[in-house]
């Protein structure tokens, strides 16, 4: 599939795009036409029935396809959707109409999203394909600006950061969410927004309780836990069975390391146990060497070499 840029026109499909200038070669009928809408908008095409009934997709194995079908499929493909991928996975797809689908299209680059944008976003979450205006789309973006304080011409990198935005409820997700981090101590909106915004689409009582919970049964107060989670924000996102388990196992069996130093430096379970946090430990030990835990990990290779050295001469 390639990237869609500049002007595109596809006369074998129903989806053309108009470039950011007119294309002076038009029809006068279509300049008039695409002069009303904006210079970013999509718009449904004529359909050529030669050229479609050319495409692999009309041969007679695929008989049984309406040519609405099949056209939808050609249109998400031109747009650099994985067509398959999105209708496996939004079954509602398959009915929505190709005038639905401009809809949300036009929807989106209204508030400042990108044609470019669109395959990584509608291929993250294919839902968003079908949602409603009114009651899905629109309540996100009013609660990125009224609550997160996220300007309209920041949409963009919000939404191209964590797409799951747009298919999370407001009231039943979002405004939950951020009511109980901010509980936590997360004060900094900016933060939420531009770089922690995944909190924002975790289940409170599924997800970030059950990690705080965890942290306390290792041995961590309540508080000890919470400033920890302030600090290294992650730690909700990692798993308990994958990330959580083993690398305390290895911390506290094979380091001899004391909860105190985790407390100090919770991004510890930000490193990769078999490519960064073995190997180091393993260097250190047999140099004979001590180093305080963030050091070890947090160097690059050519400063940990030296300290290694260091120590050893």
């Amino acid at each position: 599939m390639h990237p869609i840029t500049g002007s595109i026109t596809l006369h074998s499909s129903l989806c053309t795009f108009s470039s950011d200038k007119p294309s002076s070669s038009s029809s006068s009928s279509s300049s008039s036409s695409s002069s009303s809408r904006s210079t970013n908008n999509l718009y449904v095409a004529s359909k050529p029935k030669t050229l479609l009934q050319n495409h692999p997709l009309y041969t007679p194995i695929n008989e049984t396809l309406s040519i609405q079908f099949k056209e939808k499929i050609l249109c998400l493909e031109i747009l650099g959707i994985d067509a398959g991928k999105a209708l496996s996975q939004n079954l509602q797809l398959h009915s929505a109409t190709m005038e639905s689908i401009h809809s949300i299209i036009s929807f989106l680059l209204s508030k400042g999203i990108h044609q470019k944008d669109l395959p990584r976003i509608f291929g993250m979450c294919p839902k968003i394909l079908t949602s409603n205006i009114k009651t899905d789309l629109n309540p996100v973006f009013d609660f990125l600006l009224q609550e997160l304080s996220v300007p309209d011409h920041n949409f963009r990198r919000v939404v191209k950061k964590n797409p799951r935005l747009l298919t999370s409820s407001v009231m039943d997700q979002l405004k939950p969410a951020l009511f109980y981090l901010k509980r936590l101590g997360f004060k900094d909106l900016e933060a939420l927004a531009y770089q922690d915004s995944i909190l924002l689409v975790s289940n409170v009582e599924g997800t970030l309780i059950p990690k705080l919970k965890y942290l306390e049964n290792l041995g961590f107060s309540k508080d000890e836990a919470r400033c920890m989670v302030l600090r290294c924000p992650s730690l909700f996102t990692f798993s308990i069975e994958n990330n959580f388990q083993p690398k305390f196992e290895y911390f506290s069996v094979e380091m001899g390391g004391k909860l105190e130093e985790l407390k100090e430096f919770p991004q510890y379970f930000a490193f990769s146990l078999e490519n960064r946090i073995k190997p180091r430990h393993l260097e250190v030990l047999q140099s004979g060497i001590h180093l305080p835990l963030s050091m070890m990990l947090k160097s690059t290779d050519e400063a940990f070499e030296e300290l290694i050295k260091q120590g050893g001469g």
